[in-house]
Order: C-alpha cells, then sequence, then structure tokens
C-alpha cells in the first residue's frame, strides 16, 4: 500500500471543546494518534505513520515553523520514507502554509494540508471526512506533480488558487478566478486540471540551512489611510511591505509617496488588493514603473507576503520581483 506521513500541527480539527454544541474550543488539543483513530477505515487507505509537529493554532503559526516544516516534508520524501504527506493545520492561515510548501517542497509528491471548521468534540465535526479524503488524495498517484493540495469539505484546492471566505460556514474555502483543482468524495476523487503556475521542484527557492525570513509586513488600505503606517513598518525594520490596497491595489497619494520613499529606500513594495478576486494589474492607474512599485498579479495581501519574504531570502529584487508574481 502507498505510505502516507500524517504531520499533525494542531488548529481546530485536533480542537476540544467544553460540549458537543458549545461553540467555544481549546485548538490542537488532540494527539495524533487520537486524531487518526477518530476515523474509520483510514488504515484501510494507506499504511500511515504520523507525527506530532506542533500542537497550536494556525493563528500562531510563524516563519520558523513554517521552514522547520518545510524541512521535514523534503526529509521524509528525499529519504524515501513517504509517498504522501497530509498536514493537518487550522484553517486561519491554512493558505498561507499551503502556499509555502507549494513553492518550497521539492518532490512531486503529493502534499495535502486539511484541517476542520468544527472541534473533533463537536456535534458533527467535519474533521475526520476532511482527513479521510486527505490521506486519499495523498496516497493517489494521480495527485503528483499537482504541488500542495488543500482538502477541506470534499473540495480539493491548488495552495496558490485557496483562500478562507467565511469565519464559521463549514463550507469556509474557495478558489476564485482559477475554481477547483478537483473534488474527493469519501475517497473517490476527480481531477478537473493541473496547477498552471511554477511551484515545487521547478521554483527556485530552497529552504536549506534556513532559520528565518525577512520581515514583510501587511498594510491594510482605507479611506483616509495615514501615511506613516508605512514609514512606522520602515523604521521598525521591515524589508518588504506588502499594501492589501483598495480595488485595483490602489492607496491615497500621501500613501503612495511614502511608499515611493520606501522604494527608494531598498525597501520592496508589492500592491495587493483587499478585494476578494480579481487581478493587480501593473501600471493601471499607479505608476508602479516610475514608483519602483511590484504589482501582485493574482495573489492575495497574505500570499503576496510569503511570496515576497522567499524573493528577499534569495536575494530577487527590481524586475525579477514583478516577473516572480507573474511566474509563481
Amino acid at each position: 500500500m502507498t505510505r502516507v506521513h500524517i504531520l499533525a500541527t494542531g488548529g481546530t480539527i485536533a480542537g476540544i471543546g467544553p460540549s458537543q454544541v458549545d461553540p467555544a474550543y481549546r485548538a490542537g488539543g488532540l494527539s495524533v494518534d487520537v486524531l487518526v483513530d477518530a476515523v474509520p477505515g483510514l488504515r484501510d487507505v494507506a499504511t500511515l505513520t504520523g507525527e506530532q509537529f506542533s500542537q497550536v493554532g494556525s493563528q500562531d503559526m510563524r516563519d520558523d515553523l513554517w521552514l522547520a516544516l518545510a524541512a521535514r516534508v523534503n526529509t521524509l520524501f528525499s529519504a524515501d520514507e513517504a509517498d504522501g504527506v497530509v498536514v493537518t493545520h487550522g484553517t486561519d492561515t491554512a493558505e498561507e502554509t499551503g502556499y509555502f510548501l507549494h513553492l518550497v517542497v521539492k518532490s512531486e509528491k503529493p502534499v495535502v494540508l486539511t484541517g476542520s471548521m468544527r472541534p473533533a468534540t463537536a456535534l458533527s465535526a467535519d474533521g475526520p471526512l476532511n482527513l479521510f479524503n486527505a490521506v486519499s488524495v495523498a496516497a493517489d498517484p494521480h495527485a503528483r506533480g499537482r504541488g500542495t493540495i488543500v482538502a477541506v469539505n470534499d473540495d480539493l484546492h491548488s495552495a496558490r488558487d485557496v483562500t478562507k471566505s467565511s469565519t464559521t460556514d463549514v463550507q469556509a474555502f474557495v478558489s476564485p478566478g482559477p475554481g477547483l483543482l478537483g473534488t474527493a468524495s469519501y475517497g473517490r476523487i476527480r481531477y478537473f486540471r493541473h496547477p498552471t503556475h511554477v511551484h515545487t521542484r521547478a521554483t527556485e527557492f530552497s529552504v536549506d540551512g534556513r532559520y528565518s525570513l525577512p520581515r514583510v509586513d501587511i498594510l491594510y488600505a482605507h479611506a483616509n489611510m495615514p501615511a506613516d503606517l508605512v514609514r512606522a513598518s520602515v523604521a521598525l525594520g521591515a524589508q518588504g511591505i506588502v499594501i492589501a490596497g483598495m480595488g485595483n491595489g490602489n492607496v491615497p497619494a500621501g500613501v503612495a509617496h511614502a511608499l515611493t520613499d520606501a522604494a527608494g529606500a531598498g525597501i520592496a513594495v508589492v500592491r495587493s488588493s483587499r478585494v476578494g478576486s480579481g487581478d493587480v494589474g501593473r501600471n493601471i492607474e499607479v505608476d508602479d514603473d516610475g514608483l519602483g512599485l511590484v504589482a501582485s498579479d493574482q495573489l492575495n495581501p497574505q500570499k503576496s507576503r510569503v511570496l515576497l519574504q522567499l524573493c528577499l531570502a534569495h536575494g530577487l529584487q527590481g524586475r525579477s520581483l514583478q516577473d516572480a508574481f507573474y511566474r509563481y
């Protein structure tokens, strides 16, 4: 049977609540063994191994945990200890962790990230079936070469495209624009497409020997946004700034001037959008060429931050940064 290794990081899928119908809970309270044992038939899908990588709510995911997680996945694959990996994870930052792994895992073997919107102790908990489907996908040879896949609520998303769109609904994840990668229903899998952007082995990014990433801040744009937020970010040591801009990545004139000053001082500045879907185009309403800014293309602010951190860590600058946002 196919060998699937589960890396448990915590999250709601391992959450414990005071009762089956109480919305309050503590994330990451259950171990990987408890999660596996709660899913009937899971050990019939693949030869399973697992480890408790961390036990945190995903709001507490950090750069060092990302780097260690990616290094562990790469080790499992390079040592031929697994044919696929499942990462159980909280939903708050699942899209960021997924996209990070999508860019730095150096194997065509599948990495499948899953979680849940309801804690394990809840009435009609969604975690067990999500885990069953995730293991099924990780064990499927047709999942190879698709990068990191996020498997939730019977849907399969490319980690590059997926985003969380609801705070509480079980159907919380969407892939605006490109759409689903496929579906998984009780282990029956259908694929609709392959990812269209470069990932995994084809990227220039490596986590080997790396224990930190450059600081990149996200600033949320709004009406009457003060420019001193930009200056504060620079003063506090940010090497990059991502703007969650209005509309097509727009910012007030005063903020644009501050961003221009930051870019002139060597700070990488990326314009993304606070809008839930659509592209941010270069040189549309903002003179990116003249101001020295980067347009995020299809990446939302949180994923723009992930990519920018990796770009800065690998010495990309100038036009190479813009090319990276088109490429990845």
